[in-house]
């Protein structure tokens, strides 16, 4: 069922909240030892919140609906690692603030989803606990870095997930897994509690099988947060209402830009006939197609492989083996420098310590200029591509990965091949406006996705149509495990 139909009956009183989650936590014991999509499941928390909501302690349109986090987001007393060895075991003293929303609306959450360390990753293969696998095919890769939390509600570990998107991580998963992905306007949902890694493009957002999902989980966890310095002071967009009016079918009036940079070679053949046919069926629901040229965007991936970085070298600065996680070396004998680096050799992965080493040479005396400044210039022109572009759309579309779910091993040993998973996602984190990825039909028996990106602060736009194209797409189900 999906988290709208759950809610109903639990409100209802058809089934409990108790019941629902048991459920869930019955599917992981049978399948996740295959899937690997948790790397913590908190079983008596889960069962706890769910009496609450049973007992009418708790209300909301998703009370006792179960919901599996990002393992990058601070949950009180539960592990969390940011798939990590550095932070092996650590139990934060706090909850990121979308956490304290979930609890308020009365989800229950079920427990903490694999990742790339520190969400650097496309295939959820630099995880340090081992990877996830793609429900579709187990020698697949899921997606990442939020692989943990696409796999889990494509395997129906879970009705609801929460992953993060700084260059594309909910939204290539949910390509390549069949489910929904969805990142918010930046800004939109509060980054307090979110493990830092790159701080300007980090993005808290829904992953769900349906869109209506996707947005009704949207609406809890966004709005402003004083704690957070990005944080909009604007009301929520009606991205709920926009849903269901989307799911009616009708998008007559609404222009949708094909991004003539993305819609030509680049992808596979079966991404691409996929994309188009979809196309062609949201102009039968009355849209409209403009192609647009946004010149900048192939510079995106350079660009965001700059500032990323940089940002992130400055972020992880802070695990040095002091104040908290994992400490080596620390005997006696060795100056606080040579514990640090000791520390920082055993704690972080490969892919984390190839961004550091760019980000900090992109950052470096006599050449910040050169390489982080003209990246942050670039970012400018990719912006007012954008907003030359919405003159004239409602919306940008393009398919949301250029390829399927490739094979575990197959792009680890050439990282530019791997970030190329994010050639159709980045630009709108460096934009900051929303963009959701949908399933739209299968290549070579893998799901593709549809992405739909919007405005910022205009979240609402991109729910209508994916809405619209999944009323006559429908929902994708994986083969049984």
């Amino acid at each position: 069922m999906s988290a709208a139909e759950l809610a109903g009956k639990i409100k209802s009183r058809e089934v409990s909240a108790v019941e629902v989650t048991t459920a869930h936590l019955d599917r992981i014991a049978a399948v996740d030892e295959r899937v690997h999509a948790f790397l913590h499941v908190d079983r008596d928390g889960a069962l706890q919140a769910a009496e609450r909501v049973d007992r009418g302690e708790v209300t909301g349109p998703l009370a006792g609906v179960p919901v599996a986090i990002k393992d990058v987001i601070t949950t009180k007393g539960v592990p969390t690692t940011a798939g990590s060895k550095i932070l092996e075991g650590w139990k934060p003293p706090y909850d990121a603030t979308i956490v304290e929303r979930l609890r308020d609306a009365g989800t229950v959450m079920i427990g903490k989803t694999n990742m790339d360390e520190f969400a650097m990753g496309s295939s959820t293969e630099y995880s340090a606990y081992g990877a996830t696998k793609n429900p579709w095919d187990l020698e697949r890769i899921p997606g990442g870095s939020g692989g943990g939390s696409a796999a889990a509600v494509a395997a129906y570990e879970a009705p609801l997930a929460i992953g993060t998107d700084t260059g594309g991580s909910i939204r290539q998963p949910g390509a390549v897994t069949g489910t929904v992905g969805a990142k918010p306007t930046y800004g939109g949902t509060s980054r307090y509690g979110l493990i830092a890694f790159s701080s300007s493009l980090d993005t808290p957002g829904p992953v769900t099988r349906t869109v209506e999902d996707a947005a009704l989980l949207h609406s809890v966890i966004a709005g402003h947060d004083v704690r957070d310095s990005t944080s909009i002071p604007q009301p929520v967009p009606d991205v709920v209402g926009a849903a269901r009016l989307g799911a009616s079918g009708d998008l007559t009036g609404v222009k949708l830009g094909l991004v003539k940079e993305f819609a030509g070679d680049g992808s596979e053949p079966g991404v691409l006939a996929a994309f188009r046919d979809s196309l062609d069926k949201l102009v039968k629901l009355g849209a409209e197609v403009v192609e647009v040229s946004c010149p900048h965007f192939e510079y995106a991936l350079p660009a965001y492989y700059l500032i990323a970085p940089s940002e992130a070298s400055s972020n992880l600065a802070r695990f040095d083996g002091v104040r908290y996680g994992l400490r080596v070396g620390d005997d006696g004998n060795r100056s606080l420098e040579e514990v640090m680096s000791l520390t920082r050799e055993a704690g972080f992965g490969p892919e984390v310590k190839r961004r550091i080493i760019l980000g900090t040479y992109a950052l470096s005396s006599g050449y910040y200029d050169a390489y982080y400044g003209q990246a942050q210039k670039v970012r400018t022109l990719i912006t007012r591509d954008f907003q030359s572009a919405f003159e004239r759309v409602d919306v940008l579309v393009s398919p949301t990965t250029p390829f399927v779910a490739f094979p575990f091993g197959s792009r680890t040993s050439d990282p530019y091949q791997m970030y190329l998973a994010d050639l159709f996602t980045i630009p709108t984190n460096l934009y900051g406006g929303p963009g959701i990825s949908v399933p739209c039909g299968l290549a070579d028996g893998l799901p593709v996705g549809f992405q739909v990106m919007a405005p910022t602060m205009a979240d609402d736009r991109m729910y209508r149509v994916a809405a619209a194209l999944e009323s006559v797409v429908g929902t994708l189900t994986p083969p049984a495990l």
